[in-house]
């Protein structure tokens, strides 16, 4: 049974926030310090890549009553690492992934930030083109600029986006519609979790030629 977040307070929020920490990332969840005001988690502290960074926001958004998150955690320096070499790393982790098509990303460095651009065909390319850049070595932040091209028509888009609603096991279709605007899903409804919320969210992705996703979808 979910949890209503209406009745959970800050203190609880926090309670479970480092738990989900602690759960994710084991001894680095020690240097992580956790503030939550009115559902608004802050993160804070230290980790040793930016990939520990990034799990820790994921693991604090699956809280239930955790209604955004400030993710203000820094990423420790182990060595240098110039950009050339980051670049050079992103690159050939991009070649490597079968599932992307690397030849349409570009990659720039920039003190140890990496921006992805180009155009792909779907959503998890997208995606899964940060994935292979995010936990490299050096690497203090992604900014993934790459846009996917749109494949289909607005109707199209919206019978598999609901379609895709209805056959989902973590979403109650029921309570989302969905309208979509060239190539832009509008989600809105009241789902009991954020987690079904993201989940509904990920699912509009998935459709070919989604080029963007705007979640309206608020909490019981």
């Amino acid at each position: 049974m979910t949890t209503n977040t209406l009745a959970r307070t800050d203190q609880e929020v926090q309670t479970d926030v480092l738990a989900e920490l602690r759960w994710e990332l084991s001894a680095q969840a020690k240097d992580i310090g956790v503030a939550v005001k009115d559902g608004v988690v802050t993160l804070t502290g230290t980790v040793d890549s930016y990939l520990n960074k990034w799990k820790a926001e994921q693991a604090s958004h699956r809280v239930s009553g955790v209604y955004a998150v400030a993710n203000d955690i820094t990423v420790r320096t182990i060595g240098e690492r110039t950009d050339s070499d980051i670049a050079a790393a992103a690159v050939h982790a991009l070649k490597w992934n079968s599932i992307i098509p690397s030849e349409k990303i570009h990659v720039t460095v920039d003190k140890g930030w990496v921006t992805l651009k180009g155009e792909v065909e779907w959503q998890y390319q997208r995606q899964e083109a940060e994935r292979a850049v995010r936990g490299l070595w050096g690497v203090k932040g992604v900014s993934n600029l790459t846009t996917v091209k749109p494949l289909a028509s607005p109707d199209d888009l919206k019978k598999k986006i609901e379609d895709a609603l209805v056959r989902s096991a973590q979403v109650d279709a029921k309570q989302i519609t969905v309208e979509v605007l060239g190539s832009k899903a509008v989600l809105k409804g009241k789902v009991r979790s954020w987690a079904e919320r993201q989940e509904a969210e990920r699912t509009a992705w998935l459709a070919p030629g989604i080029t963007a996703v705007d979640n309206q979808i608020t909490l019981f």
